[in-house]
């Protein structure tokens, strides 16, 4: 009888241990283009949230005496509105306070009502200014926004490629619009002159009209607000009609897909801006690059680094606070300095990057070639 009170004591001591080293489980949502034209960066994207999910796991943090473990749940949003907001009310019922993403900025703005309803903090790469424009106080955009890099870009083809004459193409998403206007804006402003607004759509590949009709004004450069599986065919284009003139885009054509795509058509002829520092030239960047290499088995492209501070910059606020709880979480993001990978994230009132470097970059053998930070 004493053995049996002692087995049950035994027990009970080792259940009570069992309940005290439960895990706390930390869901990280991520919504991006998983399939698709742009899966490559929806791939990229999660790839770099992963890789930040692993290394928290491996070595756990504690808050509020308990240990925190790192779940993933990644969605594809299809770069699509729609599938956007269900993906983010998928994630909202699941419990989902933290998210990386959206990518796109048509899928970002719909979504961010769901995920702030929620009451859920989201970091996006999105870039169109009406984002944070909306008084949300749960986004935290991780990357320059439109208007940084749409300006810069313009500034750098009126003070460095010295061109006068210029032409702007848009697909007419929330992205390419918002970006081929914060060009023309700051193009004029430069004292250039803007030829032509042209438009086209995210699913088109034949450009030859537009670019006809470009030709015969004398465009010493077009830029084009949109991604990559556009930005290429149209590069192709452009070579095939003899057209000189330097091809322009954001950070969406900043990418080894836009070389690989377009082949010989893609080189110094085009030029793009994208937000953060080089990753070969910040003092953690190569050390992320072997990392993500080595457990990928391929090199990060544009975002990854962001996606991977992002959720380690979630995970470093609730250590600080104490807590997982994101009220709290959100109001130490905005009110402090996250050191990441691709630089400091420090955000203003309405959730922007008080400060956001722009590099310029060209192509060289089919991969981005950053040459000017701006």
């Amino acid at each position: 009888m004493k053995l049996k009170h002692s087995v049950s004591a035994v027990a009970l001591l080792a259940m009570a241990a069992g309940a005290c080293a439960q895990d706390v489980v930390v869901k990280i949502g991520h919504s991006g283009p998983l399939s698709g034209a742009q899966a490559f960066s929806g791939k990229d994207n999660e790839n770099g949230a992963r890789l930040a999910v692993e290394e928290l796991n491996a070595k756990p943090i504690t808050v509020g005496g308990k240990k925190l473990k790192f779940e993933l749940m990644s969605e594809d949003d299809q770069g699509d509105p729609k599938a956007g907001v269900s993906v983010a009310q998928k994630l909202a019922d699941a419990g989902v306070k933290y998210v990386v993403g959206p990518y796109n900025s048509g899928v970002a703005i719909p979504a961010s009502r769901i995920y702030n309803e929620a009451g859920a903090l989201i970091a996006p790469v999105a870039t169109n200014p009406k984002l944070t424009q909306q008084g949300y106080k749960n986004i935290f955009r991780i990357n320059a926004s439109d208007t940084q890099l749409g300006s810069k870009m313009a500034l750098y083809a009126a003070n460095e490629l010295k061109v006068k004459n210029v032409a702007v193409i848009d697909d007419r998403t929330a992205f390419g619009q918002g970006l081929a206007e914060e060009f023309k804006k700051q193009a004029r402003a430069s004292g250039l002159q803007v030829a032509g607004h042209e438009y086209t759509t995210d699913k088109a590949v034949d450009f030859t009209a537009i670019l006809t009709k470009l030709k015969s004004k004398n465009v010493q450069a077009v830029f084009f607000g949109g991604y990559a599986p556009q930005g290429a065919p149209m590069a192709r284009q452009m070579k095939q009609l003899g057209i000189q003139a330097k091809l322009l885009g954001g950070d969406t054509i900043c990418t080894a897909e836009m070389g690989k795509l377009g082949g010989d058509a893609v080189g110094e002829n085009v030029l793009c801006a994208q937000g953060g520092t080089l990753l070969d030239k910040a003092a953690s960047g190569p050390a992320f690059k072997a990392k993500y290499k080595k457990r990928f088995n391929a090199e990060p492209d544009v975002y990854a680094s962001a996606y991977y501070d992002a959720v380690l910059m979630y995970a470093a606020s609730m250590q600080k606070v104490n807590s997982i709880d994101p009220a709290k979480v959100g109001a130490d993001i905005s009110a402090g300095t996250y050191k990441g990978v691709s630089g400091a994230y420090a955000f203003d009132a309405k959730g922007d990057m008080k400060s956001s470097p722009v590099t310029i970059f060209t192509f060289k053998n089919g991969q981005p070639a950053a040459i000017a930070s701006y």
